[in-house]
């Protein structure tokens, strides 16, 4: 039997449906505030990143424009700008964004992983004056004086609140290292198997 009551409460019961399916106030804003950290996302990328992800041309140039702006002001209403373009997109476009920025980060989990352990060097260079030693040992060819140098103003900068440099320089210093080691590996490998290769033609001889 019908419910005598049904749509008496000032709607009818299509006029509820439609209000229940439309998006919340704080859903919308949540979405808003999504769009927004994507769109700051793609500004922090590189140029010609940003130039390779699949987006409406009108987007990509507000993204690039925000990226050349060096007033904070300024820089701050294009992100804003950026942000209103990011709200024009298609779930899609959204998508494609996102999948091409999770690869990205994927590529790069190594790089972090390699960025942190020169890091957690670096720091150990500042604090232990024996893992000076432990690195010379590993790199003779390092200047010593100059290391020291540096360890002793990156100290000075710390205590004082002053611009990184001597830090900064450090952690270049440490990052070339690793690029030698591993490119000296890498031939280690090679010589190794023209080793084998030498050593089987022998036997077989």
């Amino acid at each position: 039997m019908p419910n005598p009551n049904r749509g008496s409460c000032g709607f009818q019961s299509n006029e509820f449906e439609q209000e229940y399916d439309r998006p919340s106030k704080s859903q919308l804003k949540r979405e808003m505030t999504a769009l927004q950290k994507l769109g700051e996302e793609l500004v922090a990328e590189p140029r010609d990143r940003v130039k390779r992800v699949p987006m409406p041309e009108d987007v990509r140039d507000a993204i690039l424009e925000c990226q050349q702006i060096k007033d904070h002001e300024g820089r701050r209403r294009q992100m804003q700008y950026v942000g209103k373009k990011m709200r024009t997109l298609e779930e899609d476009e959204i998508a494609a964004i996102q999948r091409t920025l999770d690869s990205w980060r994927g590529l790069s989990k190594a790089d972090t992983a390699s960025m942190h352990a020169l890091e957690r060097r670096r720091e150990k260079l500042l604090k232990d004056d024996g893992a000076l030693t432990e690195l010379l040992a590993q790199h003779p060819e390092l200047d010593v004086q100059h290391l020291r140098t540096l360890i002793r103003n990156a100290r000075k900068e710390q205590a004082e609140n002053k611009p990184p440099k001597a830090y900064r320089e450090i952690f270049q210093i440490l990052k070339q290292l690793q690029a030698q080691s591993r490119a000296g590996s890498t031939e280690s490998e090679s010589d190794g198997d023209d080793a084998d290769e030498d050593s089987g033609h022998e036997h077989n001889d």
